[in-house]
């Protein structure tokens, strides 16, 4: 498929408009007119470009790309070397940050709730991008919740908290949501789920008494844009390929 066609699926998919975000949603870089095979991962690094190219892919699908609010527009150094490589491979750049995290199918936070086994209650915090809702029975305490976390993600999550607590209700947000944890000790759950952690957060855990799960940035959000590149291959057989390029974040 063409790609200006595909790009404006996605954007009317993920309904992007609806969004106020940290950075340009949809295509970034432009390349090849043809969309035939196309690499996802979650983070626009020139290790993902370079393993993108040696793929022979026309088109890349991330969470996080480039140009972000409050950073140096000058296209020098680090996204100079980036923009540059895709440009000489005429490699196009599709990037979906929020839109993607808060997609009731393909999004960040609905694909990691189904790898826990989450039901989905609600939304709250910014943009309502972060949900709240229960566990299945199986996860009884917050030691079989963090053991949970850990076959879901392939890493182990920093844990904070009494591993006896009982864990029915619980809030989460894929990536850097650690700002909500306040809103989600007002709803009531018993545990907290995101990517990454601030110090302060320690301690209204411990004194709130809700649950901190930190399950990594990377981690918790490798699955809605493979979600996401698969739709595409299915609806318009295009060939997908997700690469993930670790991070430990």
């Amino acid at each position: 498929m063409r790609l200006n066609e595909l790009e404006i699926y996605l954007n009317q998919l993920l309904n992007v408009g609806h969004f106020h975000d940290y950075c340009p949603n949809g295509l970034q870089v432009e390349g090849r007119n043809e969309v035939r095979r196309l690499v996802s991962g979650v983070t626009a690094s020139f290790e993902l470009l370079e393993a993108a190219v040696a793929a022979d892919a026309d088109t890349i699908l991330v969470h996080h790309g480039y140009f972000w609010r409050g950073e140096d527009p000058c296209l020098t150094g680090v996204k100079h070397r980036r923009i540059a490589y895709l440009m000489r491979h005429n490699v196009g750049l599709l990037s979906y940050h929020l839109p993607l995290d808060a997609h009731s199918e393909f999004g960040n936070n609905i694909q990691l709730a189904r790898r826990l086994g989450f039901v989905e209650a609600g939304r709250f915090g910014d943009q309502n991008i972060a949900m709240h809702g229960t566990v299945l029975s199986e996860v009884s305490n917050l030691k079989v919740l963090g053991a949970a976390v850990q076959d879901a993600l392939a890493r182990k999550p920093l844990v904070i908290g009494d591993e006896a607590k009982p864990i029915r209700r619980v809030a989460w947000c894929t990536g850097a949501a650690q700002n909500y944890f306040e809103d989600a000790i007002r709803l009531g759950v018993d545990a907290y789920i995101t990517g990454e952690i601030s110090e302060r957060v320690v301690h209204a855990s411990r004194e709130s008494g809700v649950a901190f799960i930190s399950g990594g940035h990377h981690a918790t959000e490798r699955y809605g844009v493979q979600a996401l590149g698969e739709h595409i291959q299915e609806r318009f057989g295009v060939v997908h390929q997700f690469i993930d390029i670790n991070s430990p974040v």
